[in-house]
């Protein structure tokens, strides 16, 4: 063993309490000069959205550390939704001794709460749309456990008012999402329930892979749907840019809950900042490690739904007029932004 690596133990050694949940970091107010916390990070699925959440966490935490004079190594991984791929990522986690662990999306989080029930390594949690409902946690505001993070709770009700103010008419709406993502569970519950009560029919189809996604776009078409709704789901996210123009082409404007799927090409989305959750979600993860807070005890972070993102190449190839669009929305948004198909948001920067 180096010197240096000895030293650090006898420091850690001799610290508070705090120092016991937060593995080899420093207490607030010690000498962290020379401290380096541990993070393993694992991304669900490469995906603008998550891949954004990921940017920001890891550009914070180097704020943070100098500001601190902290240094955070983060373990970036991306089990690309492979169940087995994600066990063996967690479990190398732990065989590395992080200090703190960080899951991307729901599957994440439910692994790395199974897999440190006896070691309690602190988790923190992004873009979990209910954890409360996949009980991740016990409530919003006493999570209960070695977990907590930041929701990007979709406000269902507001998505489907846009589309009743951009076709007060309609008759049809499609739901397009995978039955395997937690995170479209109750979204899409809650908007069957919504269109039902205003007496609109509701189509489903759903996906699995890219191509699966691909044929039920496909077959929205032929079902005659006015419009389609897909909530936070990985899945669709993932297959966006391959369907987008199935539904331009037929003059079907896709609503989404994030604005990477507008980037990506559909009609609108609708829901969180994913930058600033992934700032959130950073300052969360410093708040643990260096104030030795009990993730049991911090509250869930959910955010403001209130922004709508239109693509208005979209927007004019379905045959709508963007002023007309945004003046209709804007009474229903906290505000209306507009932006242009691309890969990733790094591409419009």
């Amino acid at each position: 063993m180096n010197i240096k690596k000895l030293g650090k133990l006898l420091l850690s050694a001799t610290m508070a309490a705090s120092l016991v949940a937060c593995g080899s970091g420093s207490s607030a107010g010690s000498d962290s000069s020379s401290t380096t916390y541990k993070i393993g990070l694992c991304n669900y699925v490469d995906d603008a959205s998550l891949n954004q959440i990921v940017s920001n966490i890891e550009s914070r935490l180097a704020e943070v550390g100098k500001e601190k004079n902290v240094t955070f190594d983060v373990d970036v991984e991306n089990c690309n939704a492979d169940a087995t791929v994600l066990n063996q990522i967690i479990s190398n986690f732990e065989a590395n001794q992080v200090d703190l662990m960080v899951g991307v999306a729901t599957p994440v989080a439910m692994a790395m709460q199974a897999a440190t029930e006896d070691s309690q390594t602190p988790v923190v949690f992004s873009a979990v749309s209910d954890p409360v409902s996949t009980q991740i946690v016990e409530s919003m505001e006493k999570p209960g456990g070695n977990l907590t993070g930041t929701s990007d709770y979709l406000d269902t009700a507001s998505v489907m008012n846009l589309i009743l103010a951009a076709n007060p008419e309609i008759k049809k709406v499609g739901l397009l999402y995978d039955q395997g993502q937690d995170s479209s569970a109750t979204p899409i519950a809650e908007a069957k329930a919504y269109l039902k009560e205003k007496g609109i029919d509701v189509v489903e189809r759903t996906g699995t892979t890219t191509d699966e996604v691909k044929l039920a776009a496909q077959a929205l078409v032929s079902d005659g749907v006015e419009a389609v709704f897909t909530p936070t789901d990985n899945t669709i996210m993932t297959a966006e840019l391959s369907i987008y123009e199935i539904f331009n082409e037929a003059k079907i404007p896709h609503y989404t809950g994030a604005d990477s799927f507008a980037l990506n090409g559909a009609f609108v989305g609708y829901g969180v900042d994913y930058a600033n959750l992934g700032v959130e979600t950073a300052n969360m993860i410093a708040e643990i490690l260096l104030e030795g807070k009990n993730p049991a005890d911090v509250p869930v972070r959910t955010f403001d739904n209130g922004t709508a993102t239109v693509n208005t190449e979209t927007c004019k190839a379905i045959g709508f007029d963007f002023a007309t669009i945004k003046e209709a929305f804007a009474p229903l948004c906290t505000q209306v932004n507009e932006i242009t198909t691309a890969e990733s948001f790094d591409d419009i920067k």
